[in-house]
């Protein structure tokens, strides 16, 4: 499956669940199956000034609550745009999870101009991520930002 028709199925998976929390779930389960490379694949939401763990599959990480002025995550998140970090021991932004971590990829989900969280997936390889998964991820976070959205109106 390409990676926009493999977007375009994480969506249509995302859109059939009863609500936010199991879709979050099933699309972290899809992405950490799509790709050898992602080693590390979660979900943050937006709590106030902080981004909150939800739910991920890999290594817990010790990063339960990061400040919007912390980290790549806090970047991705104010600057409201996807952060791809080639190497992350290059990047003084790092808050680092894993000492395997070697490169990252951060997309926010976000719904009628605001963020709502985002998605965070880790790879133990050095430039892992690029355009395709840049564009599979922003499929994938749409769908969430509008199931996210549905679930805070009900």
């Amino acid at each position: 499956m390409t990676g926009d028709a493999l977007g375009d199925a994480i969506a249509a998976d995302v859109d059939a669940q009863v609500d936010a929390a199991t879709a979050m779930t099933v699309a972290i389960d899809r992405l950490k199956a799509a790709s050898p490379d992602y080693s590390w694949v979660g979900i943050y939401l937006l709590d106030g000034h902080e981004l909150v763990l939800g739910p991920f599959l890999g290594a817990p990480s010790p990063h339960t609550r990061i400040p919007l002025d912390r980290g790549i995550c806090g970047a991705a998140a104010t600057q409201r745009a996807t952060i791809i970090v080639d190497d992350v021991r290059a990047d003084t932004r790092y808050l680092a999870c894993s000492l395997e971590t070697r490169s990252e990829i951060v997309v926010p989900i976000m719904a009628e101009g605001r963020v709502l969280g985002e998605i965070d997936i880790d790879s133990d390889r050095v430039g892992a991520f690029g355009e395709p998964d840049q564009r599979l991820l922003e499929r994938v976070a749409d769908a969430l930002g509008r199931r996210l959205t549905d679930a805070a109106a009900s």
